[in-house]
């Protein structure tokens, strides 16, 4: 008997011991991670704009600056109709890659006031006289913003003569030719300084700042971000490409001269085109290297649960809704801003008008929805 409760008991450990292996052998079993929502998470969002839209941005718009760079240093050296022709082609396509990183005024951009020195138009003509004559008038102070960047290129390229034969004679003038183009190199230097420095502080420390400073209050990486943006689209597309050439700034005062690229008239609405066309990727989060749509303003506000009470639209989806019709206003009109305010005045201002309303949603609803204060001010009333 006594035997037989032992074997009883050995028999009882034995299965016992098999259980506890079982179990412990099951509970170490790899479980599949649950999902998580990342729609949310502001550190996802910020990493992908600045890795996939800005950063690669920069380093596209350095290319053809570069390129820009060289074929002024060709006509300096050179001035005749070739370099002529292609230090104005090499502009050109500058100036129309520069309208999709002029949104990111944020961070190092901002600090330099870059777009101050790149593309403060109308351009004064008088004072780039002024400065010609003068090589050691400081162009790192604000009253020199209109006196330099693509709009005075514009001019020095494009306006100061009616040929290429004229153009060519004002730079080989023989008492103050030397001069004119020592300006043109003034200015690019300039240019090229501030690039360098913007893209070398965005892949250096301040990638690292914008990515994990995730915060919304006043000063933070996002809120800066989404400040500049809005202003962007108000400000230096809304009213500068559109509302203040037609009038609809200016109560109704007409003034064609001061649309973008005034000297070379027929690119004005492409560069317009371009800003608009970048403004709408940026908040759809177009990855500039794949094209592929990632984390963006659009799914954040969709997390968010934005949505129009009235119809139940999310407000990402009104918002890509009006961009939409700003566009089409857009590319009905000619590649000629100038003429286009001149003689198709009222399809101008629909453009201006059909904006506005995307500003509204911007300003009002989309910050409102993204808890982030305004903090720059306008007249119109928004």
């Amino acid at each position: 008997m006594l035997k037989s409760k032992h074997i009883l008991f050995k028999t009882s450990v034995f299965v016992l011991f098999g259980i506890l292996i079982w179990a412990c052998s099951n509970n170490d079993t790899p479980q599949e991670p649950e999902p998580t929502d990342t729609s949310k998470d502001r550190k996802v969002l910020l990493t992908h704009l600045a890795d996939n839209i800005i950063i690669p941005s920069y380093a596209n718009f350095k290319v053809k600056f570069d390129a820009m760079n060289s074929k002024s240093q060709a006509f300096t050296a050179k001035p005749d109709a070739t370099t002529l022709g292609e230090f104005r082609q090499a502009w050109r396509e500058a100036y129309i890659e520069w309208q999709k990183v002029e949104l990111f005024d944020v961070g190092p951009a901002n600090r330099a006031a870059m777009r101050n020195f790149y593309n403060i138009y109308p351009t004064s003509v008088a004072g780039i006289t002024q400065y010609i004559a003068d090589p050691s008038v400081n162009l790192e102070v604000a009253s020199s913003y209109d006196k330099q960047g693509f709009p005075a290129l514009d001019y020095l390229l494009n306006g100061v003569g009616t040929t290429d034969a004229e153009t060519v004679a004002f730079y080989t003038n023989a008492t103050e030719g030397v001069k004119r183009l020592a300006y043109i190199k003034r200015i690019v230097d300039h240019m090229n300084a501030l690039i360098t420095k913007v893209i070398s502080d965005w892949n250096g420390s301040y990638r690292e700042e914008f990515t994990t400073k995730t915060g919304l209050d006043i000063g933070s990486p996002m809120g800066e971000l989404v400040n500049g943006y809005v202003l962007h689209y108000e400000r230096f597309i809304r009213s500068g490409k559109f509302g203040i050439p037609s009038g609809a700034m200016l109560n109704g005062v007409v003034a064609p001269e001061k649309v973008e690229a005034f000297y070379k008239k027929d690119i004005s609405n492409v560069l317009a085109q371009t800003a608009h066309q970048a403004v709408v990727d940026f908040f759809n989060g177009k990855n500039v290297k794949t094209n592929a749509e990632g984390p963006s303003f659009k799914t954040y506000l969709d997390a968010l649960g934005a949505k129009d009470s009235a119809t139940g639209k999310t407000l990402s989806e009104i918002i890509n809704a009006q961009f939409g019709v700003s566009k089409s206003r857009m590319d009905a009109l000619k590649s000629n801003l100038y003429e286009e305010v001149k003689t198709n005045n009222t399809a101008v201002v629909q453009v201006y008008t059909e904006m506005q309303k995307a500003v509204r949603m911007l300003k009002v609803d989309m910050t409102a929805a993204m808890s982030i204060v305004i903090t720059y001010t306008d007249n119109d009333g928004d």
